[in-house]
């Protein structure tokens, strides 16, 4: 059946391991448990739940007005059907330093590897978007410590993530940076970099694993894989890419059928039903219940 064959525990063990490898992590975004499904087939290192994508798959903006429970349902949803790690973004934790301890709590509940929390001011906003706040490096550090004091398995990653460079510079940033390991975290995400040089400005400055955010029209250049592995990062993050190529082909899709009236045209572009029922498993629910897959499809339908 369409379920992970593994444990929490294993995914998280995974995980850590794959971070200390030395090699670059893949890691797309998931838009909804299927496209998880279709991150593990296709060979991907790990799966990422983004509050952005989260927040637009409910018709939000990425402005903080996502709750804990949301993610910590969809982190669920999404850990279920994959053996793949995957990482959450809880943003700023959902409130004071106790929220962020629950939230710890929460997503360890969800069966995810790890989560980032971000050190926005409450509510955040997309850390690509003008007029972001930082809170102060203390209230951050805070944060981190609740959330480290919260986590019971200690294999949970915990994830820093700054959005300084914007704000104060590259120099504060890094030196934030610092500070949050020192207070418990396990790797680091700097947001919204501005080139390859301030990407491996912040390789030297810190020896924990790093997160490079390849997100689409943002800030930031879209670096290649063997350029970010060649710069010592852990981690390439594809967050909302799934998100806009599904949303563009609806949005051509639905254009040619008004136009056209028929939905002939669009059938080459189309993920088959044939398809979609070996990705859902269906042979292997008739293995507990004959009656689900009595029937066969013809060929390319």
């Amino acid at each position: 059946m369409l379920h992970t064959r593994t444990t929490p525990t294993d995914r998280r063990r995974t995980f850590r391991e794959q971070l200390a490898s030395g090699r670059l992590l893949r890691v797309p975004g998931a838009i909804n448990p299927l496209s998880a499904r279709l991150i593990q087939e296709t060979g991907f290192d790990a799966a990422y739940l983004s509050g952005a994508v989260l927040s637009a798959d409910l018709g939000l903006p990425d402005i903080g007005l996502t709750t804990v429970t949301e993610v910590a349902t969809r982190a669920q949803q999404i850990a279920r059907v994959t053996d793949l790690p995957v990482l959450v973004d809880a943003d700023t934790g959902f409130g004071e330093p106790m929220n962020a301890a629950r939230t710890v709590q929460l997503l360890e509940d969800a069966g995810v590897a790890g989560l980032h929390l971000e050190d926005q001011v409450n509510p955040k906003r997309c850390g690509h978007l003008d007029g972001k706040s930082v809170v102060p490096r203390a209230d951050m550090v805070r944060r981190l410590r609740a959330a480290a004091d919260a986590r019971r398995d200690p294999g949970f990653v915990l994830m820093a993530r700054t959005d300084a460079r914007a704000v104060e510079g590259l120099d504060a940033a890094i030196d934030r940076a610092k500070a949050y390991v020192d207070a418990g975290a396990d790797a680091l995400f700097p947001e919204a970099l501005a080139n390859e040089a301030e990407f491996a400005a912040f390789r030297k400055a810190v020896d924990v694993p790093l997160l490079a955010n390849m997100t689409e029209f943002g800030k930031g250049p879209l670096l290649t894989a063997r350029t970010l592995e060649d710069l010592g990062y852990n981690i390439a993050l594809y967050p909302v890419t799934l998100l806009r190529l599904a949303m563009g082909a609806i949005e051509d899709g639905l254009r040619t059928l008004a136009t056209e009236g028929t939905q002939e045209s669009l059938l080459p572009r189309m993920q088959t039903r044939s398809r979609l029922y070996a990705l859902l498993g269906y042979e292997d629910y008739a293995a507990f219940d004959t009656t689900v897959h009595d029937f066969t499809l013809p060929p390319g339908r």
